[in-house]
């Protein structure tokens, strides 16, 4: 029986322990997450693509650690100082530009009272940084990998998505879809809002032939 899971989906979604699909992709990453008073240095960088399970590990990691969770594009606005004691999440830590200051004063504060989990699609020597003890310091944070999706996940989250929509489809659908969909989780969101939408339009159930025409046209 497939769980239910949430990977980056809309804040209506439950992104609890209980809604994590664990996959081979996410597997190792969940576990560092869970075990996260072994991290070196207090803190942890989530790495993976779009869609791989990032903001969900972190909302899992925050209810763990009773953390606040902050983007970093509103960094630059916040009062770090107020911060102290506190443990924080700072998702797309890749998406820093301006507020490096900011990110090396919440890092050295964080991980000295509380702990620091950061996401971001890629790993630090990509982010382009210009503060060399910001530069130093990401580079020597842990980094747990999460892969795209497999099949297993894949087709997971294609069911969640269904259900979440109320829509029943054939049980032949899901593996149809997964062989031949782009390999992502925004690439399943796209298509089940895509299949959603013509069957509704057409007044048509949702099979393998509306599938085949949806995929055709992509």
């Amino acid at each position: 029986m497939i769980r239910q899971l949430a990977f980056d989906l809309p804040s209506a979604e439950a992104m609890t322990r209980d809604h994590f699909f664990v996959a081979p992709s996410n597997a190792v990453a969940l576990q560092t997450v869970e075990h996260w008073h072994d991290w070196p240095g207090r803190k942890l960088l989530l790495v993976g693509p779009e869609g791989a399970g990032k903001t969900h590990l972190a909302h899992i990691w925050a209810a763990l650690a009773d953390a606040v969770i902050l983007p970093a594009d509103q960094l630059a606005a916040t009062d770090i100082a107020g911060l102290s004691g506190r443990s924080v999440v700072v998702e797309d830590a890749d998406r820093i530009a301006g507020a490096e200051a900011q990110l090396f004063h919440l890092h050295n504060l964080v991980t000295t009272t509380g702990a620091l989990l950061m996401t971001a699609r890629t790993p630090p020597r990509d982010w382009g940084l210009t503060l060399p003890d910001l530069k130093s310091r990401m580079q020597a944070t842990a980094i747990a990998q999460l892969d795209g999706p497999d099949d297993a996940l894949l087709s997971a989250v294609l069911v969640k998505l269904f259900a979440d929509r109320q829509v029943a489809v054939p049980a032949n659908l899901i593996p149809f879809l997964v062989s031949r969909m782009s390999r992502s989780i925004g690439a399943a969101r796209a298509l089940v809002a895509a299949l959603d939408a013509r069957a509704l339009a057409e007044a048509r159930p949702i099979t393998r032939a509306l599938a085949a025409e949806i995929l055709g046209n992509a």
